[in-house]
């Protein structure tokens, strides 16, 4: 399995602030995990000891809302760590970490990440920040749920996940979501997903193919975001 020094996802995350000496301990301990689509990384209100720093595929962070339902906080990408929040506050898992597609992740344990936290500024200073952009990308999530329409919460993801994660060579979104999921990314129940996804077909703005959803109009969805 490879090293972390080697590692070139790390020029994503916080870890590429680590020097050879903290990386060479990180690599001497970190376990590669291959998590199937569905399994869970961690479960909300679980005691982390460690920290999952995803080197393939996708994972839905989630969180159980009063009403049994899940709410998709955000999806994390190769590159991202997961759990660095719980680890250094010392609480337990705010959220739920489950695999959209296949995955290979790496945990690191805790007590690497503790270590270099304490000894390495450079280190502290990068969590920090990417701490700091969690927090921007919550608020704005915050301000949409209050400020915006379901049906443009709904054309927002999905420019976000043509955006982000691309398209195939057929011009579908290439991050399958389930309609449950779309449903909890935009914070509404599944039957109201599926009613919008087929309005949005009758105006020819996205076009599907059993599962697969593809944008068959970017600007008329852009549009809407913005109540054009």
């Amino acid at each position: 399995m490879g090293r972390c020094e080697n590692c070139i996802i790390r020029q994503f995350n916080a870890l590429r602030a680590m020097n050879k000496e903290e990386l060479k301990k990180v690599s001497d301990s970190k376990i590669t995990k291959i998590v199937k689509k569905g399994e869970p990384i961690f479960e909300e209100g679980e005691r982390l000891n460690g920290v999952f720093c995803i080197r393939e595929g996708v994972s839905k962070l989630s969180k159980l809302s009063a009403n049994g339902r899940d709410q998709i906080v955000k999806l994390a990408t190769k590159g991202e760590v997961l759990g660095q929040r719980s680890v250094i506050s010392e609480e337990l898992a705010n959220l739920s970490a489950v695999a959209v597609d296949d995955m290979e992740v790496c945990f690191i344990p805790k007590e690497g990440i503790v270590h270099t936290l304490n000894a390495n500024p450079n280190f502290t200073l990068e969590v920090l920040r990417h701490m700091a952009h969690d927090l921007r990308e919550a608020d704005d999530v915050i301000v949409n749920m209050s400020q915006k329409t379901v049906k443009q919460r709904m054309a927002e993801a999905f420019l976000y996940l043509k955006n982000n994660f691309g398209e195939d060579q057929d011009g579908f979104l290439k991050l399958t979501l389930s309609r449950e999921e779309l449903a909890n990314v935009v914070g509404t129940a599944t039957e109201s997903a599926i009613r919008i996804i087929s309005e949005f077909k009758k105006k020819d703005l996205l076009k599907t193919s059993g599962k697969r959803i593809g944008i068959a109009n970017s600007k008329k969805l852009e549009d809407l975001v913005e109540g054009f």
